[in-house]
């Protein structure tokens, strides 16, 4: 039906435009057609295109589609926080949407889109030489020990960035794959128009802010779905903790350990009841607020993912995500 509405479309456009051809589009009647071919396609763009691109293309058949906000009875948002989402993957539908489409700063839930890229390009066996560029960062920049000239594999790399949320693993992973971590963002905004997060740019690999870094809690459940089909991403965020080993200039080897930020997965902060975090990846800056989106599941095993962005306050983040598993997940 959609192809004989494309085609009718089609051949009354390129009537249009024989009948501009005939009658001379410097004349009145010429003109006037002109402007009502303009409107006609305006409309049928705006009617029917928009909602083709969302519903109609490759990678909208397995995903949770939402044209607005969706309320979720028993969640009331903080008016502090910036959005917030609650996906049931299993049955692809939107359960809770808060604030979905507005441009938020995603701080370090910005790994998980380079964790995408570094899984699709990457050889996790590569052993990676750590630059002078990727140890760079302030003393209260959060890294995982790297230290200029050691030698560690893309994996280890992978562990300390998703897990323990190191920037330094990220620059690495970065120049490794891309050269540079310019041409690394160039590639994270090609993936991530791929998978349809288009409300999305993004200049660096770790998300300390940029004005011009940025996301929506959408575009992050897209890039995070897109994770989880990957078991080693699944592999690694469940870990308890992993130890990485590192090589230093010198050839002494020394080991870190890197247990997960996110307060579920670490034991400090209860899971609701019927409910089990798989893992998930944490974010926190000025201007970005509490950010975390996990992977989760109820005690039937049906796979969900929840996303909070910019609580005023770890509590606050860690309440509105109980509450919005407990309402959709256990109501």
């Amino acid at each position: 039906m959609i192809r004989r509405r494309r085609r009718r479309q089609r051949a009354i456009a390129s009537a249009l435009i024989c009948l501009v051809l005939l009658l001379g589009a410097g004349t009145a009647a010429g003109t006037l057609i002109l402007d009502r071919l303009h409107n006609y396609t305006a409309e049928y763009e705006y009617e029917h295109y928009n909602s083709g691109f969302w519903m109609g293309n490759p990678f909208s058949s397995d995903i949770c589609f939402a044209g607005s906000d969706v309320e979720l009875d028993g969640f009331e948002a903080d008016p502090e926080i910036h959005s917030a989402g609650l996906f049931d993957i299993g049955n692809n539908s939107v359960l809770c949407g808060y604030r979905l489409f507005d441009k938020v700063y995603p701080a370090s839930t910005t790994k998980v889109m380079t964790a995408y890229v570094a899984l699709k390009y990457g050889n996790l066996d590569d052993v990676v030489t750590v630059s002078e560029n990727a140890v760079d960062f302030k003393w209260d920049e959060v890294t995982c020990g790297l230290r200029a000239g050691d030698t560690v594999t893309l994996y280890d790399l992978l562990c300390g960035l998703i897990l323990h949320s190191g920037n330094d693993c990220g620059a690495a992973i970065a120049e490794h794959i891309s050269g540079s971590i310019e041409k690394f963002a160039e590639l994270m905004n090609q993936e991530a128009a791929s998978l349809g997060a288009t409300g999305s740019h993004f200049v660096n690999p770790h998300g300390l802010h940029d004005d011009n870094h940025y996301t929506t809690a959408y575009d992050l459940y897209l890039i995070f779905n897109a994770c989880i089909k990957d078991q080693r991403f699944v592999d690694i965020i469940t870990m308890d903790s992993y130890t990485g080993t590192l090589t230093g200039a010198d050839g002494v080897r020394r080991t870190e350990t890197w247990e997960p930020t996110n307060l579920y997965n670490s034991d400090r902060h209860p899971m609701p009841d019927g409910i089990r975090v798989l893992g998930g990846k944490t974010g926190t800056t000025k201007l970005a607020g509490n950010c975390l989106i996990i992977y989760d599941e109820s005690s039937e095993g049906y796979p969900y993912i929840s996303v909070v962005m910019g609580a005023p306050s770890r509590d606050v983040l860690y309440a509105q995500m109980d509450q919005m598993m407990i309402s959709g997940i256990n109501g």
